[in-house]
């Protein structure tokens, strides 16, 4: 037919496909991201879940959920009441110096009042301060953009509210969904396979989750009590900055380190490197001590490779996407290894060794 043969046809009709799918989802993006923040609220609460029913001897799995949700939400809740006042009370207290601190940046006086002390130059101060007024706007510009974006999610995350009834379904019937894909594969390989690929995803999608919610309740623990000992302005503000932005890999603790040194520098902190070395120091403790620990093996991926999923998924996906970039990357290498391997495995030569014969050897001997 037109001079295709099958093979070019089946090609084109794969090529096809891919495209649909990957065009379905960028259009759907939006509701995939708050189903993978189900599946992941699925999968910090599904221990408690089976500790309820394990403990309390809870024979229906939608009553040990519901339990469990009362109990988080009201720990949360309690936490919130005694949080956030005094959160909103420094939020506040900052909200009222921006536009003075804005103005003064803008001016390049309060740069040139961090250089002069530490003993710069007059002549190195004033063409530093000629430079930040030159470009004031334009640096300006870009933070209001961001800012509003920003306040462009928030506006609707209202959708977050759905996460936890996804949550829901999710833990109830997760694994009748996955037997009942399990039941249409036809061959016993293909049914192997598809367990093996579902436990390897689901252990490291639970260890990667829970791992998150830890570095996160550290961070903000051990920085509102050193910034409240080292007299930081606004250290509970800032180490809830901190703590909230570790939910987002290489970029998250990036942007909380230069707020925590922007806001700290310009509400008149007097050790301002010392708090870049503590950050810094924090940083490798997290990456290299308390990450591989909680975490466990599963998420070997390279720091590049990191970058560039957090990378991309900021292009797809904007602040959702850089926090989905690397479990999803995470889960088709985990995949793609299983499929590797099963594939090696059923083209390995086997080598068929003949039975020997039983019978007796007949007799030569005349008789």
């Amino acid at each position: 037919m037109l001079g295709l043969d099958t093979r070019a046809l089946r090609v084109i009709w794969t090529a096809l496909v891919v495209a649909a799918t990957l065009g379905l989802i960028y259009v759907l993006r939006h509701l995939l991201v708050l189903l993978a923040f189900s599946v992941f609220l699925a999968y910090l609460v599904f221990p408690l879940v089976s500790i309820v029913q394990r403990v309390f001897h809870v024979r229906h799995r939608a009553v040990a959920i519901g339990l469990v949700y009362l109990a988080v939400f009201g720990v949360l809740f309690g936490g919130s009441a005694a949080l956030v006042p005094m959160l909103t009370d420094e939020a506040t207290a900052l909200a009222q110096r921006l536009p003075e601190m804005s103005k003064r940046v803008q001016s390049g006086e309060i740069i040139g009042e961090l250089l002069r002390r530490y003993g710069w130059e007059a002549s190195t101060i004033a063409s530093i301060e000629r430079a930040v007024r030159a470009h004031a706007q334009d640096l300006a510009g870009q933070a209001q953009a961001v800012v509003t974006a920003g306040l462009k999610w928030l506006a609707s995350a209202w959708m977050v509210v759905l996460v936890p009834i996804f949550a829901f379904f999710i833990l109830k019937d997760g694994e009748r969904l996955a037997a009942a894909v399990e039941g249409v594969i036809d061959s016993r390989a293909g049914r192997g396979l598809w367990r093996e690929i579902v436990s390897d995803v689901d252990q490291v999608l639970g260890n990667y989750v829970r791992a998150l919610i830890v570095l996160c309740v550290v961070t903000f623990v051990v920085w509102s009590v050193l910034f409240y000992v080292a007299g930081v302005p606004y250290a509970l503000l800032l180490a809830a900055i901190g703590g909230a932005l570790e939910f987002v890999p290489v970029v998250g603790p990036v942007t909380s380190g230069v707020i925590v040194v922007a806001v700290s520098l310009f509400a008149g902190f007097t050790h301002p490197w010392l708090l870049v070395g503590f950050l810094v120091l924090w940083r490798g403790v997290q990456d290299y001590v308390t990450s591989p620990l909680i975490m466990g093996k599963g998420v070997e991926l390279h720091p590049a490779v990191v970058i560039f999923c957090v990378l991309a998924g900021g292009e797809i996906g904007g602040v959702p996407g850089m926090f989905l970039a690397v479990p999803v990357f995470a889960a088709v290498k985990i995949i793609g290894q299983r499929l590797g391997l099963r594939k090696a495995e059923s083209s390995r030569p086997t080598l068929v060794v003949a039975a020997p014969d039983t019978k007796a050897p007949r007799s030569t001997r005349p008789d």
